[in-house]
């Protein structure tokens, strides 16, 4: 099935309130994602809707889908730019600009077909564009135990950082990162 990687539209704030909760029913999800499904199903729709126009927005944060011909979604990823000196959203502060991984799912109904290839290459190119900032390195943070993940991101060039990163809540997590290759 062919997929259209995208950015979010902030008037789909539905369709991706309904993606994240999905992610969040995952086996996976209490060690992949840092909010339980009920916290994110009380949220009120106002707060979806901010969320979404935030990523649509594409400058502090972005939100990729994948859309199946017929309009469902069935992956994302979304990327956060991360300051030098700014505020931490996850985890330790940034040593460089860069950018952050977050978010990522793909249903389980369209896992091995390239949609999580597909959402990471638009992610990469999309953190490879940016001029202000530049980033230097794109991270993500996973738990040790979700081995799934980590053959993926070692597979999509990602490496572990020289710092291990624990995050509050797990200390577990493990840091990876790829960092800003020269253009061709």
């Amino acid at each position: 099935m062919e997929y259209v990687i995208r950015p979010v539209r902030a008037e789909e704030w539905a369709k991706a309130r309904e993606l994240r909760l999905d992610a969040l029913q995952d086996p996976l999800a209490s060690i992949a994602f840092l909010e339980p499904y009920a916290t994110a199903a009380a949220r009120p729709d106002s707060d979806w809707q901010e969320r979404t126009a935030s990523a649509a927005e594409g400058r502090e944060v972005i939100q990729f889908i994948a859309e199946a011909p017929d309009g469902s979604w069935d992956g994302t990823a979304t990327v956060l730019v991360e300051r030098t000196g700014e505020p931490v959203r996850v985890g330790k502060p940034s040593p460089v600009d860069q950018t952050h991984l977050v978010g990522v799912f793909v249903r389980q109904r369209a896992r091995g077909g390239g949609i999580a290839d597909a959402l990471f290459r638009a992610a990469l190119e999309w953190s490879w564009e940016l001029t202000e900032p530049r980033a230097e390195r794109v991270r993500l943070v996973f738990h040790v135990e979700n081995e799934r993940a980590e053959r993926f991101y070692r597979r999509a060039g990602f490496v572990p950082s020289d710092d291990p990163s624990p995050i509050p809540g797990d200390p577990m997590a493990r840091e990876y990162v790829v960092p800003r290759q020269p253009l061709p």
